[in-house]
């Protein structure tokens, strides 16, 4: 099932054993567009602290009870390594948390396939943007991205703005970013439509901006995005007809 990202802050996190917290934010690989962290507020059961859990531990959210059940122990997480959630986590800091969860790192592993292959028919994975690759793994550093400080960025289409991103449905079969719900603004009486990662040309943080590598007619005659409804697996097949591989 598809997801807005936004809708499970606040979510239960479940270890196996009791209540570890609240989610608030998702981490997420710009190259591949997975999410590879959970951000969890403790509360006062840890003095405030927030951790990470690593998505290869979570399982589906339950958004009758808003909740997320993981796969580790309390204790496992309380002796987990400190992390400042408010600066990149960088790949000394992931290395040393796999090893400590007994996990393999996700960069050691396969080409990661993730929502993107996962309707019949879809596509898999785009290729990494250039300027993306090159600021994201300079240093061997991931930069992995927030949700939560990417929503409001700027889209750019190839001939102009298009509006900002309002918010990201996500995959909780896999923990992959399938669609940019982008809000047009004054371009286009305000209505939403949904991006798929595979457009985007390239990122600049620096300039709180997604490029996209089509242009603003294309993203106007999409096929129609209604929030109130399920985004299933026809609606995805008609996106890959529309935009291509």
């Amino acid at each position: 099932m598809l997801i807005k990202a936004s809708a499970t802050r606040g979510y239960s996190v479940m270890a196996t054993d009791g209540p570890l917290g609240t989610v608030s934010d998702m981490l997420f690989d710009d190259a591949t567009w997975a999410v590879r962290w959970l951000v969890v507020d403790t509360g006062t059961w840890l003095n405030d602290r927030r951790v990470v859990i690593p998505a290869a531990v979570l399982g589906q959210p339950d958004p009758a009870v808003r909740d997320i059940r993981v796969h580790l122990t309390m204790d496992q997480v309380r002796n987990s390594p400190d992390v400042d959630t408010q600066r990149p986590v960088s790949r000394q800091y992931e290395t040393g948390a796999h090893d400590y969860y007994g996990l393999t790192p996700y960069w050691t592993m396969a080409p990661y396939l993730g929502g993107f292959g996962y309707w019949e028919g879809a596509m898999p994975n785009p290729p990494i943007p250039a300027e993306t690759e090159m600021e994201n793994h300079r240093n061997d550093d991931p930069n992995l991205r927030s949700i939560a400080a990417i929503t409001g960025y700027h889209i750019n289409a190839t001939d102009g703005e298009i509006g900002h991103l309002a918010d990201v449905l996500v995959d909780d079969r896999d923990w992959t970013l399938r669609y940019l719900i982008v809000d047009t603004s004054n371009w286009w009486m305000g209505k939403q439509v949904l991006i798929s990662p595979r457009s985007t040309r390239s990122i600049r943080w620096s300039e709180e901006l997604v490029n996209l590598s089509v242009d603003r007619d294309r993203v106007k005659s999409s096929p129609p995005y209604d929030p109130d409804q399920v985004v299933d697996g026809a609606h995805d097949l008609d996106m890959i007809r529309h935009y291509g591989p």
